[in-house]
């Protein structure tokens, strides 16, 4: 059997063709980078993770009713997934200041927020993802107010799950960064949801007793135990990797 045609890599995964239509398979890589591309490594097994990390916090957004483009998980770096089409933005809710925003404005890392704030971030490394406002958004046809609107109260009630989620494992919720889609139904609805992955590539994850950073702040800052990070954030949720032969550094066929 052929391998499934690749039809997209990305910086951390690679899209193939689907088994059926309207689905893909989604690799998770062990490639790493930060800076906007700017800096790049591999984190030893982070594909592996963040697939088992991302199966389990998705099919903990959909029992709350959030629509994700999760399906199944296939083996140990795949899953299939919906096709959408992306919306190129990135969706950040920030519970604490860190990161750019801390920057930006002169803030310590970790410094409260007075409540969660919503950011958008145009999908570009080589503009450096600029922050964008609403306005830009809509002027330059990359999203209608509707679909924001859909966007924002599923990314509140995201980030409202997961916080009260991570809590529960001594874990606190920093920030968190979504991507969106645009799912086309065969009756000619459309509608938005949850893409791309959850995982530590994706959130700031801070252990609350001591402030240990559980996230890829570990890599983009040189802090080291990378690897033991992002285990840490499997085992307190209860996943424990497999260790089978199919950990394979290319993409299996898809029967």
């Amino acid at each position: 059997m052929a391998r499934p045609k690749k039809l997209y890599e990305g910086k951390a995964k690679i899209l193939f063709e689907g088994p059926e239509p309207g689905t893909l398979v989604q690799y998770f890589k062990d490639d790493a980078t930060a800076f906007h591309n700017k800096k790049r490594g591999t984190i030893t097994g982070k594909g592996v993770l963040n697939n088992r990390i991302s199966e389990y916090l998705m099919l903990r957004l959909e029992e709350i009713g959030v629509p994700t483009h999760f399906i199944r998980r296939l083996n140990m770096r795949e899953q299939l997934v919906r096709e959408v089409e992306i919306i190129p933005l990135k969706v950040a809710i920030r519970n604490a200041a860190a990161g750019s925003l801390a920057r930006r404005f002169g803030m310590a890392d970790g410094t409260p927020l007075p409540r969660s704030i919503v950011e958008y971030f145009y999908k570009k490394d080589e503009l450096e993802k600029p922050v964008v406002s609403e306005e830009h958004i809509t002027a330059f046809g990359w999203a209608t107010v509707q679909d924001l609107d859909d966007m924002m109260a599923m990314a509140l009630r995201i980030n409202d799950f997961l916080s009260g989620l991570f809590l529960g494992i001594g874990i606190r919720l920093v920030d968190i960064k979504l991507e969106f889609g645009r799912l086309y139904h065969d009756n000619g609805d459309i509608q938005i949801i949850l893409a791309d992955e959850i995982s530590p590539d994706t959130c700031r994850l801070w252990d609350i007793a001591t402030g240990e950073r559980l996230d890829k702040d570990r890599f983009r800052l040189e802090l080291g135990n990378v690897e033991r990070a992002y285990q840490e954030v499997a085992k307190r949720l209860g996943i424990i990797p497999e260790s089978a032969p199919h950990d394979l550094q290319g993409p299996e066929t898809v029967q």
